[in-house]
């Protein structure tokens, strides 16, 4: 089926030479303006959002990255490289570009990524039994054949790992026009990386052997404030200069509201402050933690009375 290529770093506003630090501050100002949660159109800004999570999926990652950037010159010169469509899963660090059942495909729906991104980067595996002949005097036998199991990444917010949630994907075979529809329950809980099982679903048997499975592995979406570790949470917490000296308290947004966090006097940027069990549900059901890493604020603008203020503060750091 034909795929569109994406140009990541079109959609993310940087150019190819952009460093990891570049990329991630633009990743972090487009996903905070298209954020659902505070966007006022919020359809168009959803879709927007799925993109540019997807461009810093790749971008983000120096491997992704590096693969992209060898084959993306072959994608605009009017397609893959030669014998790219038949590379099929090359072991590690190889492409899958989700062919089975002699070479059906399949696509999905739904799933928060694009097929680019699949087939360049995803786990798609399809497959089907083959009908195997075996010699018994002179007779020949259909031995049942199981379908293989097809396997796609499903792009997750923090948000539906925490409260659990429902989604609606499609699928379909490239040798069917039928398409399926399915709602898959993403418990909560779930872990970057996990799998989540739909049995049956998966590439046909032959010779009356079951079906396959479908597998769709949990991919954490990217998002503008925290970072994923585990089941532990990191954000930024940006604090005024003066505050970091003088001390006081700022209050900061968990996945459940607003909670105060209390600065010391004379603390110092890059500090971690702890608030037990903010953070993400463990397979166990416990929480983890969240982490609010203090970063200083200095003002980029100030008033000539401000000016004043910190050179008298100067003169007198240095007596």
């Amino acid at each position: 089926m034909a795929v569109q290529y994406r140009d990541y770093y079109q959609t993310l506003g940087v150019p190819k030479t952009a460093s990891q630090d570049e990329i991630k501050s633009a990743f972090r100002k487009l996903a905070r303006k298209f954020h659902p949660d505070t966007a006022e159109d919020k359809k168009t800004a959803e879709e927007k959002f799925k993109e540019v999570n997807e461009a810093y999926e790749v971008l983000g990652d120096p491997e992704k990255r590096r693969k992209y950037d060898e084959f993306g010159a072959n994608w605009e010169h009017g397609g893959p490289p030669p014998g790219w469509q038949q590379a099929g899963r090359a072991g590690a660090g190889g492409f899958d570009f989700g062919q089975g059942d002699g070479g059906v495909e399949f696509e999905f729906g739904g799933t928060g990524f694009s097929d680019f991104f699949e087939q360049m980067f995803g786990s798609r595996r399809g497959g089907g039994g083959y009908a195997r002949r075996g010699g018994g005097f002179g007779g020949f036998e259909n031995i049942p054949q199981r379908g293989n199991d097809v396997e796609a990444d499903i792009m997750v917010t923090i948000e539906e790992a925490f409260h659990g949630s429902t989604r609606q994907i499609s699928f379909r075979r490239s040798d069917s026009q039928q398409v399926q529809t399915y709602t898959v329950k993403i418990p909560k809980g779930v872990r970057d990386g996990q799998r989540i099982r739909m049995a049956g679903q998966g590439g046909a048997g032959v010779g009356g052997g079951a079906s396959g499975d479908l597998y769709l592995r949990v991919r954490f979406q990217k998002h503008p404030d925290y970072e994923v570790e585990g089941v532990d949470l990191y954000r930024e917490v940006s604090v005024p200069a003066w505050k970091c000296v003088l001390g006081g308290s700022v209050e900061l947004e968990t996945l459940e509201g607003k909670a105060k966090l209390k600065i010391p006097a004379g603390v110092q940027a890059g500090r971690k402050f702890r608030l037990p069990g903010h953070g993400l549900p463990g397979p166990d059901g416990k929480r983890g933690d969240l982490y609010a890493v203090l970063a200083v604020e200095v003002p980029e603008h100030i008033s000539a009375e401000e000016r004043a203020l910190w050179e008298n503060l100067a003169e007198l750091g240095q007596r």
